[in-house]
C-alpha cells in the first residue's frame, strides 16, 4: 500500500462528496428505480467507497484496525456475509420501502463490506485472494441464474422483465470477470519458456 500517493484531504473530501451524492432522494430513486441500478450500480459504488476509505487510512491505523476487528479472516468473513446479504431479494425490497432498512443498507455496504476487504486485501496471499475472487464471481453466477430460472418475481418491487436483465448482467459479469482473474493469474507468471540461469562456470544452470 505504499504505492498510494493520492492526497488523502482531497480525496476524503470527494468520498464523502460521492457518498453524499448517492444518499440524497434524487440519486436515490434514479437508481433504485430499476433493479439493474439498484444492485448492479448502488451497490457496488457503496462498497467500494468503503474500500477507498479503507485505503486511504495510513498503515499503521489500518494494522490497528485490522487488529482490533480480529484479523484479516475476520475482515474477509464479515464482508463475504454482509455483502451476500444485500443479494437477497427481501433485502432489496427492504431497502427501497423501509427507512431503516436503507439507513442499514447506506452504513454497512461500506463499513462491512468495504472496509473489511481494503484491511483484508493486503494480508492476503494468492489463496486467500482467490477465495475473495471465487466468491464474487460465483455469488453473481449463482444470484444471476437464480433470477433468471426463478418462475415468479422474487423482489417485489422490481417487474418480471427487470429481473431477468438482471439475471443476464450478473452471469454476464461474472464471466467477464472470472476471464480477467484467470488472465490476471497467467499474466503474473514468469514465462516457462525463460531464459535460464547461468551456473558458477558459466554454463547454463
Amino acid at each position: 500500500m505504499s504505492s498510494w500517493r493520492i492526497p488523502r484531504k482531497p480525496a476524503a473530501v470527494a468520498l464523502a462528496a460521492v457518498y453524499l451524492a448517492l444518499a440524497l432522494p434524487p440519486a436515490r430513486a434514479w437508481l433504485e428505480a430499476s433493479m439493474v441500478g439498484h444492485m448492479l450500480i448502488q451497490i457496488p459504488l457503496l462498497a467500494a467507497l468503503g474500500v477507498c476509505a479503507g485505503l486511504l487510512l495510513p498503515a499503521p491505523r489500518r494494522a490497528a484496525l485490522r487488529a482490533a476487528l480480529g484479523g484479516p479472516l475476520a475482515c474477509l468473513l464479515a464482508a463475504v456475509f454482509a455483502s451476500t446479504y444485500w443479494m437477497l431479494p427481501r433485502a432489496l425490497d427492504a431497502a427501497v420501502l423501509d427507512p431503516l432498512a436503507a439507513l442499514a443498507k447506506f452504513s454497512s455496504l461500506p463499513l462491512l463490506v468495504g472496509l473489511p476487504l481494503a484491511l483484508a486485501w493486503e494480508r492476503l496471499g494468492l489463496i486467500g485472494r482467490g477465495f475473495i475472487w471465487t466468491n464474487l464471481i460465483s455469488m453473481l453466477g449463482f444470484t444471476g441464474w437464480l433470477y433468471l430460472a426463478a418462475p415468479l418475481r422474487v423482489c417485489n418491487t422490481y417487474r418480471v422483465d427487470e429481473q431477468a436483465r438482471v439475471g443476464w448482467w450478473m452471469i454476464g459479469l461474472a464471466l467477464l470477470l472470472f476471464a480477467f482473474w484467470l488472465g490476471g493469474l497467467f499474466a503474473g507468471r514468469r514465462p516457462p519458456c525463460a531464459a535460464p540461469g547461468r551456473g558458477a562456470d558459466g554454463q547454463p544452470a
